[in-house]
């Protein structure tokens, strides 16, 4: 089964060889489409570099929100599946395989396991998941795998989303039906933000995105567990994290009453 991977980037020149040397070693049939959002350093000259070397690299400049560059991406895509990654990962080596071994016995979803590294304190804060009949949805799209056909019929990833969009193409495989399958050995190392501007920023707008899906699906609140919100990770970080996405809940709740 060929893999098309698609990675929308913009100014990750310090990351960016990282991922596409975890890449290349990875089981083949497979290409990478990086879709670039008009970066102001060498991510692109990078990327250049490597797309001489392989073939199967392919670079696209497309300013965009993160949803609508991946939908970019994914109708340049030639493979079966499509698997989507961010640009400051890095791939377990057998982290393909492991995708297209679950898409071969029969899933149309696939999420692998995301390792934190980083800042010690934010590797330990772990996902508010979100559950929607069954499943969690939460999985992000730093490591998720679809069946082509399956994304497309679905409408792909909303580009009104600022954040959340994997949660809301999620809910919307659940109601099509789509058979999801969490595949542990599907390893990617995803860093955490390196500053507490950083950190804080990806909590505002995170809390922000969650009101939209509220928005869009109606009230969600029921399906949060909040024994897994309040269980052993609870510390300050984790506060501190929950009070600025609550923020950004309620500043996206004004500015849509504003609208």
């Amino acid at each position: 089964m060929m893999i098309s991977v698609v990675i929308t980037v913009r100014n990750e020149e310090r990351n960016i060889g990282n991922l596409l040397d975890g890449l290349l070693v990875q089981e083949k049939p497979f290409e990478v489409i990086v879709v670039d959002s008009n970066s102001t350093d060498r991510t692109r000259k990078i990327v250049k570099r490597y797309a001489e070397k392989d073939p199967n690299i392919h670079l696209y400049v497309k300013s965009s929100t993160r949803g609508e560059g991946r939908n970019y991406g994914v109708s340049k895509a030639k493979g079966e599946a499509v698997a989507f990654i961010d640009g400051d990962d890095i791939p377990n080596p057998f982290w393909l395989k492991e995708m297209r071994k679950s898409l071969m016995e029969g899933a149309d979803v696939v999420a692998g396991r995301s390792i934190a590294i980083g800042y010690h304190a934010f590797e330990e804060l772990e996902r508010v998941e979100l559950y929607y009949k069954g499943y969690d949805v939460t999985f992000p799209s730093c490591n998720l795998a679809y069946r082509k056909e399956l994304f497309e019929r679905i409408g792909g990833f909303d580009p009104s989303f600022v954040t959340a969009e994997d949660i809301d193409l999620n809910i919307r495989a659940v109601e099509a039906g789509a058979k999801f399958v969490y595949n542990p050995n599907a390893i990617v190392y995803h860093r955490t933000r390196n500053s507490f501007i950083g950190f804080y920023k990806q909590a505002f707008w995170n809390g922000y995105g969650r009101k939209q899906l509220t928005l869009k699906h109606g009230n969600l609140w029921k399906r949060y567990k909040p024994t897994k919100m309040l269980d052993h990770q609870f510390n300050f970080w984790y506060a501190t994290r929950l009070a600025v996405a609550m923020l950004g809940y309620m500043a996206c709740k004004i500015y849509r009453k504003k609208r």
